[in-house]
């Protein structure tokens, strides 16, 4: 399988479809637009296909319910939103996709479900299991409770991650425009770039600021990168216009195809590069930064300089050079309470001081992932 054909005759495939493409600007959420798209994903499920559908759209659709003009700025409102917006939204994809004999699951997501392996696996079983009964999962970012530390901010990037977590085949991203464009795509002489098979041809392009529509918290800075992690996994990427989604789910010509770039890595890894966000920082010396980076390297207390921040075991942290530039991200085995008295130290002159379970990695390999240098 090859080229867009691909896109055609994968067997899974994650969908995602932004805000700007279910609502209407000062109209809130639009139905006929989203039956559209649940009539597209509901054709690929009756053909056999395995389709998660990745959506936003909960805070556009409590706009109208909630006399609101438009999105709101801060969280505390921005939740309250999404808590009647989420409802509604859910009650036009059921309602859609009953009509052609399915039924639909809601799963809701925080990056705090997808960082801590529990969290990661139970997600996974019940996105597999959902599947396995026939039913389409309508996946989308838990805004509720979601506080800003614990958010992903836009689901282009959610996407990626669950086509990741539930082995897609490949990932098809629906915006408001037909691809990437070399420019702003209204601007005379912009040109659609058919596919991107390296960050070289990323070269030059402008790609916007996120969420320019107003409706959206994306962008095609936000699709790119979610490209970047997709297929930097594994999994094919496709972007195009919500318009041309049967199309796209069919392997067409359409949109801009993003070829893979890399193989599939171990999913925690994956989620801690791009789903974690850090609650502390460990400062190495340059011996252990080699060890880590260069080696691949569990990470020992002898290595490290110095401790920021407040976490508990099992927290996402940030491991940081002796300039202080971020080089990599693991998983902590210590509260931060604890380890300014290991610091320095040998793992074995620890065992003797305070016993066996001492004698261990402050972060082990399986843990920590290597970050590309800024």
């Amino acid at each position: 399988m090859s080229g867009r054909t691909i896109f055609g005759s994968a067997r899974r495939v994650v969908v995602k479809i932004g805000s700007s493409s279910l609502a209407m600007p000062g109209d809130g959420l639009s139905s006929e637009r989203v039956k559209g798209i649940a009539d597209v994903v509901a054709d690929a499920t009756l053909a056999g296909r395995q389709v998660v559908l990745v959506t936003s759209g909960a805070i556009a659709a409590a706009l109208t319910p909630l006399g609101l003009r438009r999105p709101p700025r801060d969280l505390a409102t921005q939740q309250a939103a999404a808590s009647v917006g989420q409802t509604a939204l859910m009650a036009v994809y059921a309602a859609s996709f009953s009509q052609r004999g399915l039924i639909v699951g809601q799963v809701l997501m925080t990056s705090e479900d997808v960082v801590r392996r529990a969290h990661y696996r139970n997600a996974q079983r019940t996105l597999y299991r959902l599947m396995e009964l026939g039913v389409v999962p309508v996946v989308n970012e838990n805004d509720t409770v979601a506080t800003d530390e614990i958010r992903f901010g836009d689901n282009d990037r959610l996407a990626a991650l669950v086509a990741h977590l539930v082995h897609a085949d490949a990932m098809i991203l629906l915006s408001d425009v037909d691809g990437l464009y070399d420019g702003p795509p209204h601007r005379e002489g912009s040109r659609l770039v058919r596919s991107v098979r390296t960050a070289d041809d990323l070269n030059g392009i402008e790609l916007g600021k996120p969420g320019q529509s107003g409706i959206g918290s994306g962008g095609m800075r936000t699709k790119v990168e979610a490209a970047r992690i997709a297929t930097g996994a594994g999994i094919p990427v496709l972007v195009a216009s919500a318009d041309d989604a049967a199309a796209a789910l069919a392997g067409t010509g359409v949109g801009t195809y993003f070829h893979v770039t890399g193989r599939r890595v171990p999913t925690r890894l994956l989620w801690l590069a791009h789903a974690a966000t850090a609650v502390g920082a460990l400062h190495l010396d340059s011996g252990a930064v080699s060890a880590v980076v260069q080696r691949r390297k569990s990470l020992l207390p002898a290595g490290i300089m110095r401790v920021d921040g407040r976490f508990t075991a099992g927290d996402p942290v940030d491991i940081l050079d002796e300039n202080g530039g971020i080089v990599a991200r693991g998983l902590v085995n210590f509260d931060s309470a604890e380890l300014p008295r290991l610091l320095g130290r040998s793992t074995k002159d620890l065992a003797r001081e305070f016993g066996s379970s001492y004698e261990r990695e402050i972060v082990h390999r399986d843990s920590l992932v290597v970050l590309p240098r800024a």
